[in-house]
């Protein structure tokens, strides 16, 4: 069933205009209070410096994380250019003009790099956001049980059992889409034809087949995630520390930030602003055992200060290489809107590799190299 061009722009409008709404009314309901105590309270400038170093170094992370995962396929890709492609796609996830996030740019643009190998290139971006959300609830689910809450409230109880049964559901999940039988035969084309949810289940099925006969790599990229999400925890952490005074701990962090960023991971604004924003607030009511006085909107605010100065890194390789850039954007789009129109191309879903395939010996991005050295020196 073909989307209306209309309904497309709506929708884009209510997608850049929810994020603005909420973050002015997470604003205007900050406890004036609040606003003048951090004011007035002395800023650990140094310490905000380590804050953002951590968080620049867990995102790194997860560029590696994704550069494995292409390797393990069998593509060739070089470390340099999984920095580059995430980067832009980071930068993307914040300002691109159209519906492309940066997962889709860097599946697509591999997917442009290597004909004939698009499944491989959707597999990587699916197993890699699939690994990751679920490694935020793992860590969430560690840092619940090693927390003593006496006295617990009732939030709070209702954010453990939520993990815990989010954990559970999960973990079953990943068991289940392991077993050979389910991801082949009918009951994988019975998923893959269900209205909506189908197109998403059949390229999460095709990655699972791809990845199956990977163990290794998917036991590393695991404790790769898990640790990505420690280190952002400990930046929002040290950030807290570095503004106020009496802050949570650090355990209880590592439940407030991994289901914000869960908040955050729902496709409903742009790289979840506001959405973050709003969780991280509620969950800095719920989750202490004492409280502190940090305000979890100010706390979600710098956190997004981090992010976006991180972002501002793709800046530097988007006007290197403006136009392959958007060349790629070009065909994501068209991508997109194969998609929602319901013209699903067919791909390889068993993983194997097409013999005779013709790869580029070098990347759009190569001439990214000379004009930022040259924009260097």
């Amino acid at each position: 069933m073909k989307s209306h061009p209309t309904l497309r722009k709506i929708g884009l409008v209510l997608k850049y205009s929810a994020p603005v709404v909420i973050i002015v009314w997470l604003l205007y309901s900050i406890d004036p209070e609040q606003r003048r105590q951090l004011a007035e309270q002395q800023k650990n400038w140094p310490l905000l410096g380590v804050a953002f170093v951590l968080g620049f170094t867990a995102v790194w992370l997860t560029f590696v994380r994704w550069w494995l995962l292409v390797r393990a396929l069998g593509i060739p890709f070089r470390l340099r250019d999984a920095y580059r492609l995430g980067f832009l796609g980071y930068l993307l996830n914040f300002v691109s003009v159209g519906a492309v996030g940066g997962d889709l740019f860097k599946a697509v643009f591999i997917a442009h790099e290597h004909p004939g190998r698009r499944a491989e290139a959707v597999a990587t971006v699916v197993v890699d956001r699939v690994i990751g959300l679920y490694a935020l609830l793992v860590v969430t689910a560690i840092a619940t049980l090693l927390i003593d809450m006496p006295d617990a409230t009732p939030e709070m109880v209702a954010v453990c059992r939520a993990t815990y049964l989010l954990t559970a559901l999960g973990g079953a999940g990943v068991m289940l889409i392991m077993v050979p039988g389910f991801t082949s035969g009918a009951v994988s084309e019975f998923v893959g034809g269900l209205p909506k949810v189908g197109p998403v289940a059949r390229k999460l099925i095709t990655a699972v087949r791809m990845y199956r006969k990977q163990p290794g790599v998917l036991a590393v990229i695991s404790v790769m995630s898990l640790a990505v999400h420690a280190i952002l925890s400990l930046s929002v952490y040290v950030t807290a520390r570095a503004l106020y005074t009496e802050t949570p701990n650090l355990a209880e962090h590592m439940i407030i930030v991994p289901l914000s960023m869960v908040a955050a991971a729902v496709p409903f604004t742009p790289a979840g602003l506001g959405t973050f924003e709003f969780a991280i607030d509620k969950l800095y009511e719920w989750v202490p055992a004492v409280e502190t006085g940090v305000s979890g909107i100010l706390m979600g605010l710098a956190y997004r200060v981090t992010t976006i100065a991180i972002a501002a890194v793709g800046v530097v390789y988007y006007w290197a290489a403006r136009r392959e850039v958007r060349e790629v954007l070009e065909e994501a789009e068209q991508e997109l809107h194969r998609d929602a129109d319901g013209d699903d191309e067919s791909t390889d879903a068993s993983g194997d590799h097409v013999s005779g395939e013709e790869q580029r010996t070098s990347s759009p991005l190569d001439s990214a190299d000379g004009e930022v050295a040259r924009a260097a020196s």
